[in-house]
């Protein structure tokens, strides 16, 4: 690691950058998974703007690198990733009445995407299309869920798993009380 502070905010605005990319991530994925504005993250990533501890910290915790990887030159193979419960990243403001954890890695975004989902008695997720040729695969872990894609229609209960076109609009909402379920979304 780089002794040298200036060297050090030299180095970062760059490897900031590159780590979003390798993990093919938008401006707009990381400032929504690190609570960082949007311009923000472009002005650091420019070199414009030195961030505060506390922003260096939410940014590495969503691109899933320390501040030390972001300024070494090697890489570590034989380690094990681990994201504890509490850091799992979740969305609040999509659907109604629902919690998404994302827990497939940042890089998978667009690609093989991983959620947890927790939905209210009232709660539901609508979708509009994804990529041609996406599809979902869901398993219902809690409760019961009734699954729409396209014209196609079905409740399913705990430990019956759907698997469905998502490049068409699709819908999760849960029925008769809270519901939980385990969505992998692959887009082609």
């Amino acid at each position: 690691m780089p002794e040298n502070p200036d060297e050090i905010l030299t180095l970062l605005p760059a490897r900031l950058k590159n780590a979003r990319r390798e993990r093919g991530l938008s401006l707009e994925a990381v400032a929504n998974l690190s609570g960082v504005s949007r311009s923000m993250v472009s002005q650091i990533e420019r070199g414009e703007s030195s961030p505060t501890i506390s922003t260096l910290w939410n940014l590495t915790r969503a691109l899933q690198v320390d501040f030390a990887g972001l300024l070494e030159d090697t890489e570590t193979t034989d380690r094990i990733e681990v994201l504890r419960h509490t850091e799992v990243p979740a969305i609040e403001n999509m659907g109604i009445g629902c919690r998404i954890k994302i827990l497939s890695p940042p890089e998978e975004a667009g690609g093989h995407e991983v959620y947890d989902i927790t939905l209210r008695a009232d709660g539901a997720l609508n979708s509009q299309p994804h990529s041609r040729g996406a599809n979902e695969q869901m398993t219902v872990l809690d409760g019961a869920v009734r699954v729409i894609s396209g014209t196609a229609d079905e409740v399913l209960q705990a430990g019956d798993t759907a698997r469905y076109a998502a490049d068409v609009a699709h819908s999760i909402a849960a029925v008769d009380g809270p519901a939980r379920v385990f969505l992998i979304v692959k887009n082609t």
